[in-house]
């Protein structure tokens, strides 16, 4: 069927006057999938509501953050409690205190943390650091994982930037791509030559330990725990961005989740329970080359603010419960075996990589295992499987490079009516 999109066409071509491409974050835009993007007027559990009245189930949880679904009655009230004394001070806060003490004693490797706006933030914050600890210059990082727009990033990035064909971004200086040596996910070997080419040069590794921004790929034993041995070996450090699966795929996240203990570690997402907010944490020696207690210069006006504090305490609480993550795997496995049972069925080229609440598809029959695997034809059928779900009221990502998020709230009767969905899309197909 096709679902009115009147007020949200109307919005889209205001906005186009106002903002590029009428939107704040490209992938917004629908370029990539096609029509025109829905403007989303409120959220409740698993569902999301457009400006037409429309409501979808929702498959991107606000790009990943919303683990216990829209409107959470308890993140929305510890907001409501907080304002009430204000917003913003500038100044330390007890919450900035609570909220570090929770990610602490849930994630091994971090003895101490700052928090910061953004993901972004939290990232290029972190590779600083390395550089002022090791008192080396390079960085390796790998293609299709999107580390957030800081220049040195922009490299043969995933997601936004895969989304709209460009290998890099124009602004970008020479010198700066020239300090980020860009390796392909999952090749070892290509890690193990470029210590011996650029030795006592590079000052970090940084990577998704799971990619969400090539959709979802899980590192091969030899290439992740490599990684691990060869920063210990030439004194490099090892960065794992968890922005998306820091308390997403386990409470310790990836790294819990794979048994690797990085160096640093980055956060976003999920500890702001919706609000915006970053960190960047790691060993109590590596941290304390940060201002004001060493050398490496970082600040923030906002960084560490009451609102987004109040919110991350509120959700991290509520996921110090394991059956949160029990129930996030059981249900994600439902969907993920359903997908690739009816694909099978079908014959339609499938496959899912499924790791706790995040969900990578790829419409084809060849293993992925890298960004270079992600053929055209993979992101075409992605496309159109995108468009059919949303004229039948589920919202996945629309980007083929993007993973599928899942909440507590969806049930499987939710994913039945997905299952069966997509089961009609095969039918269609063959016709």
């Amino acid at each position: 069927m096709k679902i009115k999109n009147i007020k949200s066409k109307k919005l889209f071509s205001d906005a186009k006057k106002l903002m590029p491409g009428g939107v704040n974050s490209p992938v917004r835009s629908f370029k990539a999938v096609g029509g025109i993007p829905h403007f989303i007027a409120k959220g409740d559990g698993p569902f999301i509501f457009d400006e037409d009245d429309n409501r979808f189930l929702d498959f991107t949880c606000s790009w990943g953050p919303l683990i216990l679904g829209h409107n959470n009655k308890i993140v929305k009230d510890s907001i409501k409690e907080v304002i009430e004394f204000g917003t913003s001070f500038g100044t330390p806060t007890r919450r900035e205190n609570i909220l570090a003490e929770l990610i602490i004693e849930a994630v091994e490797s971090i003895d101490k943390i700052r928090f910061v706006n953004s993901g972004t933030e939290a990232t290029m914050s972190a590779v600083r650091l390395a550089r002022g600890f090791t008192g080396k210059d390079l960085i390796i990082k790998f293609e299709g994982c999107y580390h957030g727009h800081a220049d040195l990033f922009l490299s043969n990035a995933g997601s936004g930037l895969a989304t709209f064909d460009q290998p890099s971004s124009p602004g970008v200086p020479q010198s700066v791509v020239d300090s980020t040596i860009t390796l392909d996910f999952n090749n070892i070997k290509q890690v193990e030559n470029a210590f011996k080419k650029y030795e006592n040069k590079i000052a970090a590794v940084i990577v998704e330990p799971i990619t969400g921004n090539m959709s979802v790929i899980k590192p091969k034993n030899d290439f992740i725990n490599g990684l691990r041995e060869l920063c210990t070996k030439n004194n490099s450090l090892l960065i794992f961005d968890e922005v998306m699966t820091g308390f997403r795929v386990k409470h310790g996240g990836a790294q819990e989740l794979l048994s690797v203990k990085p160096d640093l570690t980055t956060l976003g997402k999920v500890i702001g329970g919706g609000l915006p907010v970053g960190a960047y944490g790691g060993r109590k020696e590596i941290m304390s080359f940060i201002a004001p207690e060493g050398p490496v210069y970082q600040a923030g006006t906002l960084s560490g603010n009451p609102v987004s504090m109040s919110a991350g305490i509120a959700t991290l609480k509520q996921l110090k419960n394991d059956k949160v993550y029990s129930y996030l795997n059981e249900i994600s496995k439902y969907l993920s075996d359903g997908l690739k049972n009816i694909s099978e069925i079908h014959s339609y080229p499938l496959i899912v990589n499924e790791f706790c609440s995040m969900i990578g598809i790829f419409c084809t029959d060849n293993t992925v295992n890298s960004y270079k695997d992600i053929t055209k034809t993979c992101i075409d059928n992605y496309n159109m499987l995108h468009r059919y779900f949303l004229d039948n009221l589920i919202y996945f990502p629309p980007s083929a490079y993007e993973a599928l998020f899942l909440s507590t709230k969806i049930k499987h009767h939710h994913i039945d009516h997905v299952l069966d969905t997509f089961n009609k899309f095969c039918v269609e197909q063959k016709n």
